[in-house]
């Protein structure tokens, strides 16, 4: 996609996802995971509290990270919503959608759903938030490159990113508060041959390094080592996302049911 073309996408949503989601500045941390330890995000520090909104954050990294379980649970933790990109196209993949035929063929042909249908599901699924009254967001999924981190700056405010790595040996089964982490069919192929299992994590690294170079350089990113289960390493994102004050809200059966 040409660089007019990705602007295009960016001026049409721009107008549309900032009525909802403001022209709140960015927080700006002050520090680098790659090369000093945690600091803790939320520390009060110029900027960094936006009154009126939750959290903008989005997670991404290792496939077998168990993002999904995190965002979950950080969304309901911070009482904003979880939007899964990758829910928001599975939706759209039935062939009474209009955008059927345009999705099925870049899965069919192993290429990334385009710009145009990644932001226009983003703008919808946003749109219809502000309207039921929801404030602020975790996304996941997206961007997946740099030219759609590009064109996401464009349209909201990014708080913090958070990046998800995996350790070298495969995660097992082990429960994360009331729920149970099953790894699916292809982490357990990956696990099994361990040396194709390490190829893939390092070809996925490889792949998401200008993404990261792209956050890192604007201070938000923030890489976590995922070690063992998602209940282990629970109380360890809380520490450094420095929300241990919340941990009691969440084993709350009100708050994880929202």
């Amino acid at each position: 996609m040409s660089i007019i073309n990705r602007l295009g996408i960016a001026a049409r949503l721009s107008h549309r996802l900032r009525r909802a989601y403001g022209s709140a500045a960015a927080a700006q941390l002050d520090y680098d995971y790659y090369d000093e330890p945690p600091r803790g995000l939320m520390e009060e520090s110029e900027g960094w509290e936006t009154p009126g909104r939750g959290v903008q954050w989005v997670i991404m990294g290792d496939p077998m990270a168990s993002r999904h379980v995190y965002a979950e649970r950080l969304a309901k933790l911070l009482d904003v919503p979880h939007i899964s990109m990758g829910s928001l196209v599975r939706q759209e993949l039935n062939p009474n959608s209009p955008l059927f035929k345009k999705i099925a063929g870049a899965v069919n042909q192993g290429k990334l759903v385009p710009e145009d249908v990644i932001f226009g599901l983003l703008s919808n699924r946003l749109e219809e938030g502000y309207c039921r009254g929801e404030n602020g967001f975790i996304l996941d999924g997206i961007p997946r490159t740099r030219i759609q981190a590009e064109i996401l700056d464009q349209v909201t405010d990014i708080d913090l990113v958070l990046n998800l790595k995996c350790t070298e040996e495969p995660v097992v089964k082990k429960p994360l508060g009331s729920r149970i982490f099953s790894p699916s069919p292809e982490f357990n192929s990956m696990a099994d041959a361990d040396p194709i299992w390490k190829e893939k994590l390092r070809m996925f690294a490889e792949q998401r390094k200008p993404l990261e170079d792209y956050y890192k350089q604007q201070k938000k990113l923030l890489n976590f080592k995922v070690a063992g289960a998602p209940g282990d390493t629970w109380q360890g994102l809380l520490a450094a996302l420095q929300l241990q004050h919340m941990s009691n809200a969440a084993s709350s059966p009100n708050k994880l049911s929202a």
